[in-house]
């Protein structure tokens, strides 16, 4: 059963209702693996976490949940690579993330991985969750555990949507104008993170930056 090709709509009330099941379980999947990999001292990202997440995201929802893209897609005016060069371009992502795990900033990275999984584009639906979800996993694994706040990064993007997007662009434009520049997420991140952990970034505290059991919200 794939709701979409059912009822024609992601508008319709029982695909809504699904969506929303399926962002509970995609977050409490995220908070097991998150546990998982540093229990078990994988501290890294893999394909098979990216495609999982997709995969509680929009099973049932949409075709093809937790496997690349098999067609060309649009996302507004934006382009996403062809489907055809998806996975050697996830090869490639995640050689780069995990090459540079020890030493980046883990703000950075984890903004870099938010926008490269949006370029990508790799799943026919559920992108920005899964992009959302990944980047809040690289955080969370690279701190050491599940990082305090009722509400939790991947909620804040979603309540500042519009300064997202324009970061996101922002980080295209430098793309495509020859250098990238991460900077413009990071800022946000930056900001947002704060306002989940309750920091005053004027006077940083380094145990408010310390994992601890949280209580968070599923993200739409």
């Amino acid at each position: 059963m794939i709701l979409y090709e059912l009822m024609g709509s992601e508008a319709d009330p029982v695909y809504q209702d699904l969506q929303i099941s399926n962002v509970a379980r995609q977050y409490d999947f995220l908070r097991s693996i998150i546990s998982a990999s540093i229990g078990s001292d994988r501290r890294f990202l893999s394909q098979q976490v990216i495609k999982a997440l997709n995969f509680h995201a929009i099973a049932c929802l949409h075709a093809n949940a937790g496997e690349y893209r098999p067609w060309f897609v649009t996302v507004g005016a934006y382009e996403p690579p062809a489907h055809y060069r998806v996975q050697a371009l996830m090869d490639d992502f995640v050689n780069f993330v995990n090459s540079r795990w020890e030493a980046s900033d883990p703000v950075w990275l984890a903004a870099y991985v938010l926008w490269r999984l949006n370029h990508i584009h790799p799943f026919i639906n559920g992108n920005g969750r899964t992009a959302r979800a990944i980047c809040y996993f690289v955080l969370c694994v690279k701190a050491g555990g599940w990082l305090p706040g009722a509400v939790t990064l991947p909620e804040l993007i979603t309540q500042h949507r519009a300064l997202y997007v324009q970061a996101l662009q922002d980080v295209d434009a430098s793309l495509n104008a020859g250098k990238l520049d991460i900077t413009p997420l990071q800022a946000l991140l930056t900001h947002l993170l704060a306002m989940q952990l309750g920091i005053d970034l004027t006077q940083p505290s380094e145990e408010a930056l310390q994992p601890q059991a949280g209580v968070g919200k599923p993200v739409p």
